[in-house]
């Protein structure tokens, strides 16, 4: 707790404001389960395929986000040993969780024995590596509880840390979320500070570097599960066409997949950075297509990514949105895609 506490001192949590709100409830598995004195800590491996050839006009999506939302599928694993549990002993109280209640489950994985913490922050598993979802199943019932891992095996490994482009670890086994870009692309809910957005390359929602290059992924098993193969669609994903889903058609295809979190505001933000960083001139259209979208956090992100784009087509895009729109930061935005525009011509005289 100490340790946390440090890490929401240092602002580390960005915009999740709901950990700091729920800070005393991390204290005890109690305040999860009224009366809980043990934690039974599992893992599941979510590694399938390995990850398509992106070309521009795509975007890559985290490995645990290809399919439905895994919560889905473990909440069914969980009830099932839930009830293993309730039938040798009637009267447990007994609940499962999935990485949404105020539960370390990260330390406890580690007391329970399943490996160590790595310097990305993450667990790690000799044999699994760090593909691999946690859960929890807390009850009431005094078991035999397993010794902890003690060891750390990340030496003077250092690849996690020099992989991030984005800066994220300040120091080995501390994570400032708000340079980390699966907080960039799914928990920050207003525009991506500029500084951060060339660092985002052609992550579209999550990302998974610091654990493609950490050596104890290299042999991880894949996992057969079907529920875990990736979709056509999401590995990766076409991002221009996402500006034509309005919030009905957005609801229908994302609704039950991990990328609903960020909302069609989100992806879309997600979507024209991306988009921006590849300066792709055959994107225009679906960028010219989002200035003209009702949110403004999206609209402000498509002038930036016209802004990085050459050409006159993206040039007048900029310039006949201009004389409509009424919000400041969406001006604001347009005003420097403009300007860069400018210098460009400037530079090329």
């Amino acid at each position: 707790m100490t340790r946390l506490r440090e890490w929401l001192a240092a602002g580390y949590a960005g915009e999740m404001r709901y950990i700091g709100d729920r800070l005393e409830a991390y204290e005890h598995p109690s305040h999860v389960l009224d009366g809980a004195r043990s934690v039974v800590m599992l893992a599941m491996n979510y590694r399938s395929v390995e990850p398509r050839s992106q070309a521009a006009g795509e975007g890559r999506v985290a490995r645990y986000a290809w399919s439905a939302d895994y919560h889905d599928l473990v909440h069914e694993r969980l009830r099932s040993l839930a009830q293993v549990l309730l039938d040798a002993a009637p009267t447990a109280r007994v609940r499962g969780v999935v990485d949404t209640a105020p539960l370390l489950e990260r330390e406890f994985a580690q007391l329970a024995g399943l490996g160590w913490i790595g310097k990305n922050t993450l667990l790690l598993n000799a044999r699994l590596g760090s593909w691999f979802f946690l859960a929890a199943l807390l009850t009431d019932l005094e078991l035999n509880y397993d010794d902890p891992f003690l060891g750390d095996h990340c030496g003077t490994c250092r690849a996690c840390l020099d992989a991030c482009p984005t800066g994220a670890f300040p120091v080995p086994y501390v994570l400032d979320s708000r340079k980390c870009i699966s907080y960039l692309t799914i928990e920050l809910r207003s525009a991506v500070p500029r500084e951060m957005r060339a660092g985002m390359g052609d992550w579209l929602f999550g990302c998974d570097i610091c654990q493609e290059v950490c050596p104890w992924n290299r042999h991880a098993p894949a996992n057969a599960e079907k529920d875990f193969m990736a979709s056509a669609c999401s590995n990766p994903v076409e991002l221009a066409s996402l500006f034509w889903l309005d919030d009905a058609a957005f609801r229908r295809r994302f609704r039950h997949t991990p990328l609903w979190r960020p909302k069609r505001r989100g992806v879309l933000r997600n979507a024209a950075i991306v988009l921006g960083n590849q300066r792709d001139s055959d994107a225009v259209p679906g960028l010219a297509r989002g200035l003209d979208d009702p949110e403004p956090m999206v609209r402000g992100a498509c002038a930036w990514a016209l802004g990085q784009c050459s050409g006159r087509q993206a040039m007048a895009v900029l310039r006949q949105r201009a004389l409509i729109e009424s919000d400041a930061d969406v001006l604001t935005e347009i005003a420097s895609a403009i300007d860069l525009h400018l210098e460009r011509e400037t530079r090329e005289l």
